[in-house]
C-alpha cells in the first residue's frame, strides 16, 4: 500500500504554511486574515453574476416597454 503523503496547505494571501488546528485557518496569521477581509470589503473580490445574451437583453426591454 502506497503511503499517503500529508497534505500542505499555503495561505491563500503569503503562500506560508497554514495550519489546520490554527483559530486563522485557512490563513496563516491574524495579520493575513484582515488582508483578505479588506479585500472582500474593498470590492477587490467580487462574485460574477451570470452573463447573459445582449440581443436577449434587447428584447426583453422591449417587451417591458410594450406593457407585456
Amino acid at each position: 500500500m502506497p503511503s499517503k503523503r500529508p497534505i500542505k496547505l499555503r495561505c491563500p494571501i503569503c503562500k506560508k504554511p497554514a495550519k489546520t488546528a490554527d483559530s486563522d485557518f485557512p490563513f496563516c496569521s491574524e495579520r493575513c486574515r484582515l488582508i483578505d477581509l479588506g479585500k472582500w470589503a474593498s470590492g477587490a473580490y467580487v462574485i460574477s453574476s451570470p452573463v447573459t445574451d445582449a440581443e436577449e437583453a434587447v428584447r426583453q426591454d422591449s417587451r417591458d416597454e410594450d406593457g407585456e
